[in-house]
């Protein structure tokens, strides 16, 4: 359980608990504004198809690549990324309407506030200040909010459109591109993401997840 403590408390837990140099990093500069690009380099990681380096700036239009076994962390703005092995991601080149599109692979991400919308290959996904998670997989998404507020509109049953609400990972999903199936998005479990990673994404902006200071289960 999380239990009621200060902020840089619980970031040494979690950087005792075996997180890496990053956690410890974030927490050394408190409250300091958020350094924006890669953060972290593991493996073969491109930007715009050359190889990427620690420091180095991701910006509107660029396209990051994780290749196998390989991870990245970056920084844009006030949102931050995790992205995981084998992954494509696409960020617009204007950001206003179209923020990003992950192609392939597995993204954690938390956001900064305002309106950003995600394309996903099942669906397009407006978000609003939130903590997300992001797999793609042959002919569906698996989708968890894991907190904040999230507009989903399957692909293959726009009408299907559902506002979801969470503060905890309560209602995570599959997003399916069949027309056929009766529900284009079906409940599914927590798999593959963290509250320490989640912890660890918000540290590097400047902020804590919601979650934090209220009991309950951890994942």
């Amino acid at each position: 359980m999380f239990l009621r403590t200060s902020r840089r408390s619980l970031l040494r837990a979690l950087a005792a608990g075996g997180l890496d140099g990053l956690l410890q990093r974030a927490l050394a500069a408190g409250a300091s504004p958020a350094v924006p690009g890669l953060r972290r380099v593991r493996g073969e990681v491109l930007v715009n198809d050359r190889p990427a380096r620690v420091g180095q700036l991701v910006e509107p239009g660029d396209t990051v690549a994780s290749g196998a076994g390989a991870e990245a962390v970056y920084v844009i703005g006030q949102d931050a990324f995790l992205q995981r092995e084998a992954s494509l991601v696409r960020f617009g080149s204007d950001a206003a309407t179209d923020f990003m599109r992950v192609v392939s692979g597995k993204l954690l991400s938390v956001f900064g506030r305002g309106d950003k919308r995600i394309t996903v290959s099942t669906a397009v996904i407006g978000i609003r200040g939130t903590g997300c998670y992001i797999e793609e997989t042959d002919g569906r998404t698996y989708f968890c909010l894991c907190y904040g507020e999230a507009d989903v509109v399957p692909s293959a049953a726009p009408q299907q459109r559902e506002t979801i609400r969470t503060r905890h990972h309560d209602h995570p999903m599959y997003i399916h591109a069949d027309p056929a199936m009766p529900k284009s998005m079906v409940p599914a479990t927590v798999i593959n993401h963290t509250d320490a990673e989640l912890t660890m994404l918000e540290e590097l902006v400047g902020r804590l997840p919601p979650f934090v200071g209220a009991s309950g289960q951890r994942y």
